[in-house]
Order: structure tokens, then C-alpha cells, then sequence
């Protein structure tokens, strides 16, 4: 039933993030973008006014964030809290624009943007790369970033690392190119199951001198994998069981990996 379960969540998956046709575009076509504006140098913060002036200034593309603070406004930023650019210990998503607007980046004059006056700035003069900021399926923020962008005359794509943005761009703005954001979420899950993991491995006869092996993995009394695997001789059994212990969290991060990863044979 687990089984099921994740293959059903699978396909929703690559249904909400499918691309439909290859695309070419000019926007895919740009050597260089600089991370969250031109940064760092002259003591400019990152996905600043200054930042995005001098990268456009520059001729590179730029890529910024995108999330709404609690009254709504679009602001760039890419922390969803202000204690490493601004040292409070705050949610952008609890602020009203009036109020971010008391803070400034990285101890400069500089304040968090309004994604229209970003959109302002630039002109359409560079390619823009934008990452829609959003734990959960935020349809506002999708809507909103939108409406901007369908006013907006320059290059740009959307990305996220929450599918449902992908999703919602591609039923209703399909023209508009999309990138879906990834983590190195196995290694992740990896340790997680090496530290919480209830691993078991078992063996009994079946027919003739074959044997069935039964190995799983548990997390919190939860099942989360199990293997029936049929093998010619008592010794395979015993040699898989006693390397099941070591070699588990491998088999499951590869398993998931070939299953959400690896495009099929064509």
C-alpha cells in the first residue's frame, strides 16, 4: 500500500512540474546571470536596488526572489526571515511593507524592493530569472507575480522549488518558461534514515531450493519500504540479509533517485 501510495505521488508530481514540448528561448540562451544581483563588491547586499543596477550595468542576466509580505506586497528577498541580512529575528510574511521598510540590508542604506520597482529598473534590458519564494501551494503569490510580469516587456522565467508553482504557471500562463528547483534532498533523507530507521531482514524456504528474502525499512513504527526478493540458495539469502543493514540506505536513495530522476529509455 506504501508502494502505491508513492507512486501515486510520483505521477501527481511529474504531471504538476511536466514541461510539455522542448522549448528553445532566448532567455535559456544566457551565458551568465549573477545570484541574487550583482553582490558583494563596494560593500553591495544581495538582492538590493544597488545590486541589481550594477548587474544590469554589467550586461548580466539577474536572477532574484519573490515572496509577499503579510499585507500582500511583492518584495525581493531570499530568506524568508531577516536575521541574516538584517540581524531580526522576523518573518517577512508577518510584516506589513511598512513595516520591512524600518529595516536595511547588511548594515548599508539599502532596504528590501518592491518586485515592481525591480521590474522598473531593469527595463528589459537583462533576462530575468525568477524564483518564486513559497513553503506551501501559494496561489497569491503565483497571481500576483503574474499580473507584474504580464505588464513586463523583457526576458524572463519562473522557477521554484515548490512544484505547485510550475503547476499553476503551466495551466494558466503556459507560454511562460518554468524551472523546477531542486535540493540534494536524498542525501537528506538519507541521514535520516541511517539515525530514525527500523531496519529489518529475513529469509524462509519457498519452492525447490529456492528461498524468499523479506527486507524492510521502518521510520517510527511506520512502514516505508519492503522487498520480496526470490534467490537460488540459502547462502544468497543469508549474504543479502547480512548486508541489508549496511546497505539499505543506499538501495532506498537509489531507488527513489531512478524512479523521480532518471528519464526512461526512448
Amino acid at each position: 500500500m506504501i508502494l502505491l501510495w508513492i507512486l501515486v505521488l510520483i505521477i501527481v508530481y511529474i504531471k504538476m512540474i511536466d514541461p510539455g514540448k522542448k522549448r528553445k528561448h532566448p532567455v535559456l540562451n544566457v551565458k551568465y546571470y549573477a545570484h541574487r544581483g550583482f553582490h558583494g563588491e563596494e560593500g553591495i547586499p544581495e538582492n538590493s536596488m544597488a545590486a541589481f543596477k550594477k548587474a544590469k550595468g554589467s550586461g548580466y542576466g539577474i536572477e532574484l526572489d519573490v515572496q509577499l509580505t503579510k499585507d500582500g506586497v511583492m518584495v525581493v528577498h531570499h530568506d524568508y526571515d531577516l536575521k541574516r541580512t538584517c540581524g531580526v529575528n522576523k518573518k517577512i510574511a508577518d510584516l506589513t511593507y511598512r513595516e520591512l521598510c524600518r529595516y536595511r540590508l547588511m548594515g548599508t542604506r539599502e532596504r528590501i524592493p518592491r518586485f515592481v520597482e525591480v521590474l522598473r529598473e531593469v527595463d528589459g534590458k537583462v533576462p530575468l530569472l525568477v524564483e518564486l519564494k513559497m513553503e506551501t501551494c501559494n496561489r497569491k503569490l503565483c497571481k500576483k507575480v503574474a499580473r507584474a510580469l504580464d505588464q513586463y516587456k523583457g526576458l524572463y522565467c519562473i522557477e521554484c522549488f515548490h512544484p505547485y508553482a510550475l503547476y499553476w504557471f503551466k495551466k494558466n500562463r503556459p507560454e511562460v518558461i518554468r524551472g523546477q528547483l531542486s535540493e540534494q534532498f536524498l542525501k537528506e533523507k538519507e541521514y535520516e534514515l541511517r539515525k530514525e530507521a527500523n531496519v529489518t531482514a529475513d529469509f524462509y524456504p519457498s519452492k525447490g531450493d529456492e528461498y524468499t528474502v523479506n527486507l524492510k525499512i521502518r521510520e517510527k513504527e511506520s512502514p516505508l519500504l519492503e522487498i520480496n526478493l526470490n534467490v537460488v540458495s540459502r547462502d544468497q539469502a543469508v549474504y543479502i540479509c547480512d548486508h541489508w543493514e549496511k546497505k539499505h540506505s543506499d538501495v532506498y536513495s537509489m531507488l527513489i533517485e531512478k524512479l523521480l530522476f532518471d528519464e526512461p529509455n526512448k
